[in-house]
């Protein structure tokens, strides 16, 4: 196998045209994307993208939950290929590059080989996972959840969205059910580039996050029912108000978090409040937990604590509370030789960088359980992300996916 080069690197400006062309798909209304996970606009991404990867010179591959494998031949037939990429689903007010980046950085480093006339051992496959998100049909990560054996099919093709369409019935009805069985590709190793989606790598004034550890992740989904009266004329003592529990375990959740300093976070996302009139004592909340953390037993002691402690809380005060699972994963370590092909190509480039715990799940932390995985992050500025404010610089997209490209290269093994 051949040496890699340190002037082997990608054409920035033509990755970031991508990144442009992309973003005019689904635009939002304040300067990010609206490209929700089997709507029309996704359909439209995807099929840019496609062009893009037959323009390439890639074959492509589809399963049965719309995952997307642009491939590009190895040397070797029987060499397991290397695989790259993200999602290109957008939250509802996203940005241009959550996982938009990881996708078309995968793509860059393809066409990057073919302009340089460079050939691998092992061949390399990007890949767009589908419903990253998890916005339009919980969970997040669900197609790469399936593709690890951790969700089935079945499982996923039922979910439904707020309007109570099926998963399975909008895949198809965009046309995107592949005819591959999902999870029956086999890896060699993966690689996601990502923005950070926090502030630390800005913060410390570096360039590359060499991503170690991602959180895992327990959302928990509280319902508290109370009882729906006249906000004027029912007596204070006489309240079963659902949204005073809210605001209480609001408070409980944060105090959690905050008791195992630095590493957990929590916070309540998503809440609906019933009937939601100005003049009606809310009568049920409906609201999703969500804690992290990289240490499992930190993590699931959050969770533990919540449910002993919030419905005593609710009955205190006249209400009922309820809770299911709304998702789950347990914190994943990262393949450390692919790792360390992630620090090592930072290092030969020079670029500045520093270990990093993820902490945002990633369609990588399920590829994790079945294949050699690590993550490339890059900065965003001030670590906003999930809004349609998001940014980052054009250096900063250079730099990430040119550690992208030699770690990916440096594992499947250049050829002279």
């Amino acid at each position: 196998m051949a040496a890699i080069s340190d002037n082997m690197k990608i054409n920035s400006d033509r990755l970031w045209d991508s990144l442009m062309e992309m973003a005019k798909i689904g635009p939002g209304i304040a300067g990010g994307n609206n490209r929700q996970t089997l709507t029309d606009a996704d359909n439209e991404g995807r099929h840019l993208f496609q062009r893009w990867c037959t323009e390439a010179g890639c074959s492509m591959g589809v399963d049965s939950m719309g995952n997307m494998f642009a491939r590009r031949e190895g040397t070797d037939p029987d060499a397991l290929p290397v695989y790259v990429g993200s999602h290109l689903d957008t939250q509802p007010t996203g940005g241009k590059y959550d996982g938009v980046l990881g996708v078309l950085g995968g793509l860059e480093i393809i066409r990057s080989l073919n302009d340089l006339g460079i050939k691998t051992r092992h061949p390399i496959v990007a890949v767009n996972w589908t419903n990253e998100e998890g916005t339009r049909f919980s969970p997040a990560m669900l197609a790469s959840g399936v593709f690890a054996g951790v969700l089935t099919q079945d499982y996923a093709y039922g979910r439904e969205d707020a309007e109570g369409l099926k998963f399975g019935d909008e895949l198809k009805r965009i046309g995107w059910v592949g005819n591959e069985e999902v999870g029956a590709r086999k890896m060699h190793a993966l690689f996601e580039l990502h923005i950070e989606q926090g502030p630390i790598l800005e913060t410390e004034g570096k360039e590359i996050g060499v991503v170690t550890h991602g959180q895992g992740l327990r959302w928990v989904q509280c319902t508290v029912t109370g009882k729906g009266q006249h906000t004027g004329s029912t007596p204070m003592r006489m309240r079963k108000n659902a949204g005073r529990a809210l605001a209480q375990i609001t408070e409980l959740v944060h105090e959690i978090a905050m008791q195992h300093q630095p590493n957990a976070v929590g916070a309540i996302g998503h809440i609906d409040v019933y009937p939601n009139s100005r003049n009606i004592i809310p009568e049920k909340v409906v609201f999703t937990v969500d804690f992290r953390s990289h240490e499992l037993d930190t993590l699931n002691g959050m969770v533990a604590e919540l449910l002993a402690k919030a419905p005593a809380m609710c009955e205190a005060i006249g209400c009922e509370f309820e809770s299911e699972d709304a998702g789950h994963f347990d914190p994943p370590a990262f393949d450390e030789g692919c790792v360390n092909a992630v620090r090592s190509a930072a290092e030969r480039l020079g670029y500045s960088h520093m270990d990093i715990i993820s902490g945002a799940g990633h369609d990588a932390c399920w590829v994790n359980q079945v294949a050699p995985t690590s993550m490339v992050m890059c900065p965003c500025v001030d670590g906003l992300s999930h809004n349609e404010a998001e940014d980052i610089s054009q250096d900063w997209a250079e730099a990430g996916t040119n550690v992208l490209f030699h770690a990916v290269v440096e594992t499947a093994g250049i050829v002279e």
